[in-house]
């Protein structure tokens, strides 16, 4: 997640856009210079009809990039429920379970919690797991096609087991479930924005009437300041197209870019808030070093 507004967050932005600015500014000097000198000067659309494909292209744009938004907003949410259920989960089982005879129970619990939330993250990511889930994995001998699904169900299987031996009475063992239920259903949120495609057709139906508009729009300005009308012919559209590219940009929130929910750190918050509730101690949180996103 983009944290700062600085040189980086520009260069980022613009190499989306660089091919579309070298376009539209080749057009408008061409078309810009010739259109005062030759045959096109007669041609003139009118500017109502300029105005029209204008107002076509914006109330488009201006919903495409409050889907876009939506998507991002949704998943930075359901990373919101990750977090404070995970906090939850944990301080049921310290505070439901005895004091004696639990200990190693409650730090499985929370190294496998601490686990899944970097295991989802890496899924999501479609990227390899990190060094820390790769060696819980093996250390535990843990394979199966969903990973944090897989873990889920050991939390689950635990649970059950715990409920036998400490013989935990019926409330205590359906409140710590539902926990768990309310995590695989944040874990099957995220799969749906990220399996959930955004279509093709309505960016390449947006994109041609962008292009339509920077077209014509020479030949509907005024042919009295050619300098002018350069520049508007430039600017206009390139505004257009970055609007376009920040609904872009967004409307996929788990491509490990800097414009994603910052799943990592998430994850390390994660890890320092459990870490101090089993240890009863206060934990230096990390500190980002970054300070162009947050990953």
């Amino acid at each position: 997640m983009l944290v700062k507004n600085n040189y980086n967050s520009i260069l980022y932005f613009l190499k989306y856009m660089w091919f579309d600015i070298l376009i539209i500014i080749i057009y408008a000097i061409i078309v810009g210079t010739i259109d005062h000198n030759t045959f096109l000067k007669k041609i003139s659309i009118p500017l109502p009809i300029t105005a029209i494909t204008g107002t076509i292209v914006s109330l488009l744009l201006a919903f495409r990039t409050a889907q876009s938004y939506d998507r991002w907003w949704e998943a930075r949410k359901i990373w919101g429920e990750i977090v404070n259920d995970s906090r939850t989960l944990i301080r049921q089982i310290k505070q439901f379970l005895p004091n004696t005879d639990s200990d190693k129970e409650l730090i499985d619990f929370a190294e496998r919690q601490i686990i899944w939330c970097y295991a989802l993250s890496d899924s999501l990511r479609k990227k390899q797991f990190s060094t820390i889930v790769s060696l819980y994995l093996e250390k535990n001998k843990i394979k199966a096609n969903n990973i944090p699904a897989k873990l889920l169900n050991v939390h689950c299987e635990q649970l059950a087991s715990l409920a036998t031996k400490f013989n935990l009475n019926d409330n205590k063992q359906v409140q710590i479930d539902t926990t768990i239920s309310r995590l695989n259903d944040a874990m099957g949120k995220c799969e749906r924005i990220k399996n959930t495609v955004f279509p093709k057709s309505y960016s390449l139906l947006i994109h041609f009437l962008i292009y339509v508009l920077a077209s014509i729009l020479p030949f509907g300005l005024d042919d009295n300041y050619p300098v002018l009308e350069i520049f508007l012919t430039i600017i206009i559209p390139l505004l257009l197209i970055a609007v376009e590219q920040t609904a872009i940009i967004m409307q996929d929130p788990f491509e490990n870019q800097p414009t994603d929910i910052p799943m990592t750190t998430l994850c390390e918050v994660i890890e320092n808030n459990i870490s101090e509730i089993i240890s009863n101690k206060a934990i230096e949180p990390p500190k980002n070093t970054n300070t162009y996103y947050l990953k």
